[in-house]
């Protein structure tokens, strides 16, 4: 009678494993914005977990590549429209480009499945731990690209009742422990339906609990201008002017309101380049009571005279009405804002050799203090460096508001943008806080405390979207207290796992003798 194979057996080659392990890491993307098949954030996990079974640790190795790289081709494929239509680069290049970003960020799937097959027995317990802390990982090593997280396929989904607690990580922790377990189930292994309804159970309790709450002053009145400036025509001089117009056009009927907003780089220009402009709006929003906010390239003058190089920073500036401050980014985004191994891509990025905005950008100092707009902390966030959750969190903790601008015109008809927007959605669950959104091409919208949109402006179109913000005070567990909760539970799970490993292999040994 032949043997009974199963997906979970050794016998299988690893290559067919590999192959699984490919498709569940590229099926995952579309558990994100704009697809929202979240149920493929179970599926994808879960098939690796199975692809895992009973297997050596190179062979781990392999298959953990292969699914990493799947993820990274296909879930970060909007870089190229960065790369090909705003890099000049021909397309065969671009594609050589992003499967060499995803054979490296896919050595964080690659380490991690490693890791799991050598030091760990096979159980969700363990395996969970390990998929937070390389999730985690992806923030900080070599500066960090925070993106593809299990947790946000469930921003508007019932798990995201942990983010308050736990951040995102958290709800991935969740995600990938309930993938797991059914993997289990289906093995006839019953017992894992336990931890499911508890998780499940804690959703809802947790969904009960309050840490914020608006505060009782007037609500305030907020106007975030669209510019719609297409990204091959925002940077040239000879449209500068015309952005300055339409910028100021759409904004002349919104003066009276609390706070005026213009998106990042709205302003094409450094600050000493066109102080006359900034005067005239300055005046406009003060002699009418508003507070007014623009992102604009910042130039460094002491900094510049210092290090006999020019310094620009990608910035937000507040000025107007009881109004002041100015926020330099301090994450950058590679291929937008600066490029890694600048010197050795020149021959393969042309366009580098003539715009400097493309890789000129430096970092911001970290702990910078909110902008101050009508007395409330306007913290902020740039672009890219909302999907940091911990840098989000420290510039939240004193904020009354959120503010984040973007120019996504880089990624226009991509799932890039609403990743974006999504990641802003789980920021604004995990730390309580509205969230203002302005962007230049979209998506411009509206985001309340409780990480759901509440007004959202159409794509690509010029548009002023108005809204009434009321300001949040208090901190959710998230905000006071980050990473560290599910940091620590998962290095005790792990710890737990080292020390049950041992005791598993003796018996196995003694069995076999």
């Amino acid at each position: 009678m032949p043997k009974k194979i199963t997906l979970s057996s050794s016998k299988l080659p690893t290559w067919l494993m590999s192959v699984i392990a490919l498709m569940a890491g590229g099926l995952f993307s579309f558990a994100l914005a704009p697809y929202d098949y979240w149920i493929l954030a179970l599926v994808s996990p879960a098939l690796l977990y199975t692809c895992l079974q009973q297997r050596k640790a190179p062979q781990a190795f392999l298959i953990g590549w292969s699914y990493g790289f799947g993820l990274w081709f296909v879930g970060a494929f909007w870089l190229y429209t960065s790369i090909h239509v705003y890099g000049d680069t021909s397309s065969f290049v671009s594609v050589l480009l992003i499967a060499l970003m995803a054979i490296i960020m896919g050595l964080f799937s690659a380490l991690q499945a490693w890791t799991y097959r050598r030091f760990f027995p096979e159980t969700p317990l363990t395996f969970a731990p390990l998929w937070i802390l390389f999730e985690w990982a992806k923030t900080w090593v070599f500066t960090g690209f925070p993106w593809l997280f299990v947790g946000y396929a469930f921003t508007e989904r019932f798990l995201d009742h942990y983010a308050p607690l736990f951040g995102v990580f958290g709800v991935s922790f969740i995600a990938v422990l309930i993938a797991t377990a059914m993997v289990e189930i289906l093995k006839k292994r019953l017992f894992w339906a336990v931890p499911i309804a508890v998780v499940i159970f804690g959703a809802w309790a947790v969904s009960n609990f309050i840490f914020v709450q608006p505060k009782s002053e007037r609500p305030l009145s907020v106007s975030l201008i669209q510019g719609n400036i297409p990204q091959d025509l925002k940077w040239l001089t000879s449209y500068q002017d015309r952005t300055l117009e339409i910028y100021k056009n759409l904004s002349a009927s919104e003066w009276g309101r609390d706070l005026i907003v213009w998106p990042e780089s709205s302003i094409p220009m450094a600050q000493t380049a066109i102080e006359p402009f900034l005067n005239e709006i300055e005046n406009s929003a003060s002699s009418h009571g508003s507070a007014w906010v623009t992102g604009i390239p910042y130039y460094d003058e002491q900094g510049s005279i210092k290090t006999q190089k020019a310094i620009f920073y990608n910035s937000l500036m507040a000025s107007g009405t009881q109004t002041s401050g100015l926020y330099q980014k301090q994450r950058l985004v590679p291929f937008g804002e600066y490029i890694p191994l600048a010197g050795l891509l020149k021959w393969v990025l042309p366009a580098l050799q003539n715009d400097a905005t493309a890789g000129g950008f430096s970092a911001g100092a970290p702990n910078q203090p909110p902008l101050q707009v009508k007395g409330h902390n306007l913290g902020a966030a740039i672009c890219y460096e909302v999907a940091y959750p911990n840098l989000t969190r420290h510039n939240a903790q004193k904020s009354d508001f959120m503010i984040t601008v973007s120019n996504d015109a880089w990624f226009t008809g991509t799932a890039g943008p609403w990743q974006h927007l999504q990641m802003v959605q789980m920021r604004a669950k995990e730390n309580g806080r509205w969230f203002i959104r302005a962007t230049n091409t979209g998506v411009t919208a509206f985001i309340n405390a409780q990480g759901h949109i509440v007004e959202q402006a159409p794509l690509d179109h010029e548009y002023v979207l108005r809204g009434n913000l009321p300001a949040y005070t208090g901190q959710t567990l998230y905000n006071r207290l980050g990473d560290w909760p599910i940091l620590i539970l998962s290095g005790l799970l792990l710890l737990l796992g080292l020390r049950y490993r041992p005791r598993q292999m003796n018996v196995s040994f003694k069995s076999r003798r």
